[in-house]
Formats: C-alpha cells, sequence, structure tokens
C-alpha cells in the first residue's frame, strides 16, 4: 500500500455531528473526497438537506439525521437514529460544542454552565458510548474528538471560562479512552482548531473588529484560518494514515498556541 493511499476511507462510513455547517461540514466534504461515505447530524433540516444536496455530487452516500446533541437525551436519540440506518460507522466524528454566553464565570449561573457542559463534552461522551458500541464490537474504528485551543490555554479578552473546562476535559476523556480501547482495535484522537473563519466568528467580529484584530495580531501566521484547511487534518486522524496515533491532540491554529 502506497502512503496516500493510506488516506483513503473507501467503503468507510463516517458520521459527522454538526455536519450541515462551518468546520463539520468541511470536515465531512473532506471525508467523502477521501472516499467514505456520511452521516450527517444537525439540528436544521434545511442545512442538512442542502448539504447532502451538495455531498452526493462526490458520489459518496450521504444519510441525514435531523437531532440536536446538545443535550446526553438528545445526543442518545440522534445517534440511535444515526445507527437505526443500518449502516456500520467506522468513523466518528464529534464536531458540536461552542461558546455561547460571555458571563464573567463568578457570575455564570450553575444552570447554564452544566448546558454548556453538555454541548461541549457530555455530548461527544454519549456519542462515544452509543456508536463506539458497535466499533468495539467489529475491533475496529476511529473517533475524532473537536476539542479546541481553548483546552490547554484560556482565550484572552472573553468572559465565563465554561468552554475552556468542557474542551480540556474533552481532551482528558479523549486520552482516557484511547487507552482503554486501543487494544480493542479503536483509535481515539482530537482535533483543536484555532480560529477560523466559519460563518458565526464572520458575524462576530463584524460586530467586534477591535476584537478580531486582537486574535489575528496573536496568530504568527497572521490570518484566520479558512474551513477547508482543517479537512485535511480530520482525514488524517480517521484514516489508516494515523494507524499508530491514538490519544494525541492535533493543533491546527495558524501558530496561535506558539506564544
Amino acid at each position: 500500500m502506497g502512503v496516500m493511499d493510506r488516506f483513503r476511507l473507501d467503503g468507510r462510513t463516517a458520521l459527522v455531528t454538526g455536519g450541515s455547517r462551518g468546520l463539520g461540514r468541511a470536515m465531512a466534504q473532506a471525508l467523502a473526497e477521501a472516499g467514505a461515505d456520511l452521516i450527517l447530524v444537525g439540528r436544521d433540516p434545511d442545512a442538512l438537506a442542502a448539504a447532502r444536496d451538495e455531498l452526493v455530487n462526490l458520489g459518496r452516500r450521504v444519510d441525514v439525521v435531523p437531532g440536536d446533541v446538545a443535550t446526553p437525551d438528545g445526543a442518545a436519540a440522534a445517534c440511535d437514529a444515526a445507527l437505526s440506518l443500518g449502516h456500520a460507522v467506522d468513523v466518528l466524528v464529534n464536531n458540536v460544542g461552542g461558546r455561547r454566553l460571555d458571563i464573567a464565570t463568578e457570575d455564570f449561573p450553575l444552570a447554564d454552565w452544566q448546558k454548556s457542559i453538555d454541548l461541549n463534552l457530555t455530548s461527544a461522551l454519549v456519542c462515544c458510548q452509543k456508536v463506539g458500541a458497535g466499533m468495539l464490537a467489529r475491533g475496529r474504528g476511529a473517533v475524532v474528538n473537536v476539542t479546541s485551543i481553548a483546552g490547554p490555554i484560556a482565550i484572552k479578552g472573553i468572559r465565563g471560562r465554561h468552554y475552556e473546562t468542557a474542551k480540556a476535559a474533552l481532551a482528558a476523556l479523549t486520552r482516557s479512552l484511547a487507552a482503554d480501547w486501543a487494544d480493542r482495535g479503536v483509535r481515539v484522537n482530537a482535533l483543536a482548531p484555532g480560529v477560523f473563519a466559519t460563518g458565526p466568528n464572520r458575524r462576530w467580529f463584524a460586530d467586534k473588529p477591535d476584537f478580531r484584530r486582537l486574535f489575528v495580531d496573536h496568530i504568527p501566521m497572521a490570518r484566520l484560518g479558512e474551513p477547508d484547511e482543517v479537512g485535511p487534518a480530520a482525514v488524517f486522524l480517521a484514516s489508516d494514515a494515523s494507524s499508530y496515533v491514538t490519544g494525541a491532540t492535533l493543533v491546527v491554529d495558524g501558530g496561535f498556541t506558539c506564544w
């Protein structure tokens, strides 16, 4: 097998949460271009339909599952619906997450804190339990948990550390599952994006141009990442190109965490 063949995902099925937009959509496309069939999970049926219509042009099977994995029950229901399609899932990308509130940590309501932990951590755990069970039974599979550069560092200029806390815990969960599942044929790794020019970030930075400059000035490459630049990293972690890699976190941030 040649080195480029190791990146191929032909005959495999990848489930991507939050797969209709942003980084999830970009990773889904990269996985499909590498040969994977797709199951996309997302909250917006229209966005899912649009993503499906675009991605089927790559010649892959694309199933969509409307569902909100922000809560444990929602994550379980979405995974059950995806598994009921009857396709063995070889690759799981836990992409759903986000920072939705800018409230000082000392004032952060506990109910909102729990919602953030569920969104950024518990949903990934539930998906790992549900989808990982089949991987373990078959003795093969790859999980990619999307953490963040906000896991190992605190992002300057943003209040409330619910996001940093949850993403750091997700990295720890990744390492723990990797250790538990390595001898059973399932690899678990994390992908930690920096600041990307996704739709929500573009809108956010449009309202806060000074904040955008603060971010860009801190990036050695002096620019935001484009969503399609995260796709190849996801393919690497999902494919046999990383067959001896587990428990790792691959940072894709333009050098943000260099200083």
